[in-house]
């Protein structure tokens, strides 16, 4: 199977932008559903050998052990209690409003009692719209909807790789339903005071010095696949620092700089893998060194701390 297979943005727009909300309705019982983690760990997906998965939820807030899972290659919504009791539905043929109504339903019959606190999007342009409105996004390319699961489980095991390097703080490679990325961030020990008219989300999100590494398959401000990493807080002259390959480069984005290997360009080079594993390792290297990380310290070659393994007998 080809590495990185074109995935254009405006062959697959409408699906897009269905499949987000559709993920936004499974995201939000997820974070209904599961216990809190720092940094919002609890709430975003992993990838599956299929598709997708919330991972088991439930039991602490009195409900049963349950699992909801996209499957991108039969293109099911699948949602499984611990007791082997099982309700599906096709992706296909689903509007937003249909898909929540089906959701609720499915839950219902599996004796899951889930509320929602704001069941309809977030941070989307219709955000002001509830779920079980929304007629208007309906269309579902199985082609794109299967490419798209791919492209995410390759860029993963990329990430994965990425991710052995470094012994600190460091979250699972996941697959936020927010924004509609894959990504993996990198934390420093220092506490970030936020402002108090900063939102809740962003307070959690960023309440340590973080280095995020990522991908995410364009919108409107940016309207094609790349590869991405920031520092946050952003430390002085990071966009000076160089990047590889010699394509990466930096751009201004709401007041700060990110990093950005477009996925084209990473399709086109020799090895679309060693160069992507490039583009995160300079853009990490580029933020540690100027926020003043012991990047020798946190270092982990080939995923090993034990410093007589590295070495051998």
């Amino acid at each position: 199977m080809e590495l990185f297979a074109p995935m254009p943005l405006d062959e697959w727009r409408d699906t897009k932008a269905t499949l987000h909300r559709f993920c936004q309705v499974v995201g939000k019982i997820r974070l209904a559903a599961e216990v809190r983690r720092n940094h919002w760990w609890n709430v975003p997906f992993h990838l599956t050998g299929r598709g997708l998965t919330t991972r088991p939820m439930g039991q602490a807030d009195g409900n049963p052990i349950f699992t909801i899972d996209f499957d991108f290659v039969g293109h099911q919504l699948l949602v499984t209690e611990l007791d082997g009791r099982a309700v599906s539905f096709p992706l296909y043929g689903q509007s937003v409003a249909s898909f929540y109504q089906k959701v609720m339903l499915a839950l219902a019959e599996l004796d899951v009692q889930v509320d929602l606190d704001r069941p309809w999007p977030f941070d989307l342009p219709d955000s002001g719209r509830p779920f079980v409105e929304d007629t208007e996004h309906a269309a579902y390319d199985p082609v794109m909807a299967n490419r798209y699961w791919q492209v995410l489980s390759q860029v993963n095991l990329v990430l994965e790789e990425f991710s052995s390097g470094f012994s600190g703080k460091i979250s699972p490679v996941h697959h936020f339903w927010h924004t509609f990325d894959l990504a993996c961030s990198r934390f420093s020990e220092r506490r970030v005071d936020q402002p108090p008219s900063v939102d809740p989300v962003t307070r959690e999100a960023y309440s340590r010095e973080v280095i995020s590494s990522g991908f995410w398959f364009g919108d409107d401000v940016f309207p094609e696949p790349a590869f991405y990493s920031y520092t946050a807080p952003e430390p002085e002259g990071l966009e000076n620092e160089p990047l590889r390959p010699e394509a990466a480069e930096w751009i201004e984005q709401r007041g700060g700089h990110l990093a950005v290997l477009r996925y084209d360009d990473a399709r086109s080079a020799a090895d679309p893998r060693v160069a992507a594993l490039a583009f995160y390792e300079s853009a990490y290297q580029a933020g540690a060194r100027r926020a003043g990380w012991d990047i020798a310290r946190l270092a982990c070659p080939g995923g090993i701390t034990d410093p007589q393994l590295r070495t051998g007998p």
